[in-house]
């Protein structure tokens, strides 16, 4: 699960469909023209039992705070909270109980705050010109909980105004030594099979830079930059010719992932697929 703390907010899903509603509703689309693209441009995001309760507590939120709650997201949240699916997936991912009777509190909160009637809808914001947080190249280390240094490598930096994203690799450094460029450059992308529900997905994420000044600002050492030649086709958000499929993400913190990976293979085999980041920053393809 891709949570960082107990609140409804807390999660990458969350702030990604959040966001993306948001994002649309600022450029002055309706709240029920932006629930139907988000309910089909996160379809896959819903087959994921990890993921799928926030997508709907994120989705549930937007619509209140833009007064559109369509009467079944209202009751799909309802159920997800008191049924008590949520935090029967909490608990199974191994919370302490402390956590699970926030995460209580906060479900039980929100759902009071989905019954009351908002005044007015949200202000719609005037979108703010965005720029990408690193240049491509950029290679950057930080921390494992194994106290190691891992390592992530900056292939793209979007030059558009409405996004600033970066498109980063997270790689399969874990070295008791900080990484030089040598090291990025020959280091193996991290593939992820942990949780039952990765079959062995390359981590090469769209980083939107909205949230990374505000909570990730000092997670990321920045050593060096490669000399890149990458330059990724943005009409093409599937990856069809590439060595991967993108996703993409507020979060920044790329140890989560390697951290959990490391943990799964202490007990499974690591995946079989190898990517390298000399080979996305020769061409890409």
């Amino acid at each position: 699960m891709g949570s960082w703390g107990t609140a409804i907010r807390d999660s990458d899903s969350f702030s990604d469909v959040y966001h993306d509603f948001f994002d649309k509703y600022n450029k002055g689309s309706k709240p029920d023209d932006i629930s139907k693209e988000i309910i089909s441009d996160y379809a896959e995001l819903l087959n994921i039992e990890e993921e799928k309760n926030d997508f709907w507590f994120a989705l549930a939120l937007a619509q209140w705070e833009t007064k559109s709650l369509d009467n079944n997201v209202f009751l799909t949240v309802e159920n997800i909270i008191e049924s008590g699916a949520d935090l029967i997936l909490w608990k199974t991912s191994g919370v302490t109980e402390k956590d699970l009777q926030k995460r209580k509190i906060a479900l039980d909160k929100f759902l009071q705050k989905l019954k009351s009637n908002r005044p007015r809808p949200k202000t719609r914001v005037k979108t703010k010109v965005k720029t990408a947080i690193f240049m491509a190249g950029d290679c950057l280390t930080f921390k494992l909980k194994n106290g190691n240094y891992g390592g992530a490598v900056v292939i793209e930096a979007d030059t558009d105004a409405q996004s600033g994203c970066n498109l980063i690799a997270t790689t399969r450094l874990n070295q008791r030594e900080k990484p030089v460029l040598d090291d990025f450059r020959n280091a193996e992308v991290l593939v992820k099979s942990f949780g039952g529900f990765w079959f062995e997905e390359t981590q090469v994420y769209w980083h939107m830079p909205d949230f990374y000044y505000k909570l990730y600002p000092n997670l990321n050492e920045l050593i060096g930059n490669l000399d890149t030649q990458f330059e990724y086709d943005n009409s093409n958000p599937d990856g069809r010719g590439y060595l991967f499929r993108p996703s993409i993400t507020t979060g920044w913190d790329f140890s989560q992932d390697m951290d959990l990976q490391l943990e799964h293979e202490l007990s499974q085999s690591k995946p079989t697929k190898k990517l390298y980041i000399k080979q996305l920053i020769k061409n890409g393809l």
